[in-house]
């Protein structure tokens, strides 16, 4: 079993390029390209009407060079001995602005090498409404060799202070997304943590032996079962055994994919170096259970 892990945490921490060499000498097989760093909407103007607030991370990616620069921390990967596996796309996708740059991620994706390209579905519009997003853009992800992956969201209950339901939150809405779009160029892309939550009435085994082949990347990271932590696995309440037991049983072929980005908050650019060793290790331990199996 490979090994992967996203770079938003680190490229905060010493910017993308440092990011890739890091991951690869900390023992990683694989780098998820955090897209995500292109805009992020920070903040809602709420006397505006709920108007998002920018930012715009890596310069890089925004400007005119974004496959160029695609292409360099690919090379930065490969003379250090990793692949990209995986990227994912800027959120949320119910925003114009962050989904007018979908295709730039796939483009972005490809030309770094990477396989499969993560964006959420739209939490606001009806798994018909997700079906029509994605399948507009399909065609374009299919003509660069990219996968599309879709998410298992979540939305927050005030009153019950615990999660509730969001699209692909349960198997039945994950498998009616993958049902409607119907390609084999749409998978799903679990997240281990979102599954655990509190209030997602389901758990990660019951996704991973519901969805089976049509699960082609993971976010593993860990949690209290109540909050969205995006923890280093081992360090909280998720319980992995079961979890990569029925990963085997399906035949799971992809990477083990961390996206424990809280757990790098914790550490400075010059530390940044031992965080990301703590987060291989980690994966390599969930990795070395799989392969046991």
């Amino acid at each position: 079993m490979k090994i992967s892990t996203e770079t938003a945490s680190l490229h905060k921490l010493v910017g993308h390029e440092k990011a890739v060499e890091y991951i690869a000498k900390a023992g990683f097989d694989a780098w998820d390209f955090s897209i995500t760093e292109l805009i992020d909407v920070v903040a809602w103007n709420w006397d505006n009407g709920k108007t998002p607030i920018f930012e715009y991370r890596d310069k890089n990616l925004l400007g005119p060079d974004y496959l160029k620069y695609a292409r360099k921390l690919k090379n930065i990967g490969l003379d250090n001995g990793i692949y990209c596996n995986q990227s994912h796309a800027p959120y949320p996708s119910d925003v114009p602005d962050v989904r007018s740059y979908f295709k730039r991620a796939i483009e972005c994706t490809a030309e770094a090498g990477g396989k499969i390209c993560v964006i959420h579905p739209d939490c606001t519009i009806s798994p018909e409404g997700n079906a029509e997003m994605y399948n507009e853009i399909l065609p374009f992800a299919k003509s660069y060799g990219v996968k599309i992956a879709t998410e298992n969201m979540w939305d927050w209950d005030k009153a019950k202070g615990h999660s509730c339901f969001a699209s692909c939150a349960t198997p039945k809405s994950f498998n009616e997304h993958l049902d409607l779009v119907n390609d084999e160029y749409f998978v799903a892309c679990l997240d281990i943590g979102h599954a655990e939550m509190k209030g997602s009435d389901t758990t990660a085994v019951e996704m991973v032996k519901e969805l089976g082949s049509r699960l082609q990347a993971l976010h593993i990271h860990d949690n209290d079962k109540l909050n969205d932590n995006h923890e280093i696995p081992f360090s909280m309440n998720i319980e992995f055994e079961p979890i990569v037991k029925a990963l085997k049983e399906i035949n799971y072929s992809g990477e083990f994919t961390l996206e424990a980005a809280t757990y790098l908050t914790k550490f400075t650019p010059e530390t940044a170096k031992d965080g990301i060793c703590d987060l291989a290790k980690s994966a390599r331990r969930l990795a070395d259970m799989f392969d046991a199996l």
